[in-house]
């Protein structure tokens, strides 16, 4: 049996912000590379809606990090057209 070795480790960092019926997400990643990936979410509080912040920092959260993951696939697909000197498949899942 083979042992996989983590080489790297990712940490995503997440801010919010509130006011009554809107919550905004930051997210920021820090890759090995020395690149920066940031990306927002926000999420808004219908007001027949009881007022749960949790909620509205999963929704925006979410939404940042929906946002992050296609900067990333954009990022790895520009780099293997780069790497490859052809036009690759684009990257979704």
């Amino acid at each position: 049996m083979v042992k996989m070795q983590t080489a790297v480790g990712w940490h995503v960092e997440m801010e919010f912000e509130e006011d009554h019926h809107r919550t905004r997400a930051a997210a920021l990643l820090r890759l090995p590379d020395g690149n920066e990936v940031r990306a927002h979410g926000y999420a808004s509080r219908h007001p027949a809606d009881s007022d749960q912040p949790r909620v509205g920092e999963e929704v925006a959260g979410a939404r940042a990090l929906n946002e992050m993951a296609m900067k990333l696939l954009t990022k790895a697909h520009d780099e293997i057209d780069s790497a490859s000197g052809r036009a690759s498949y684009p990257l979704t899942h």
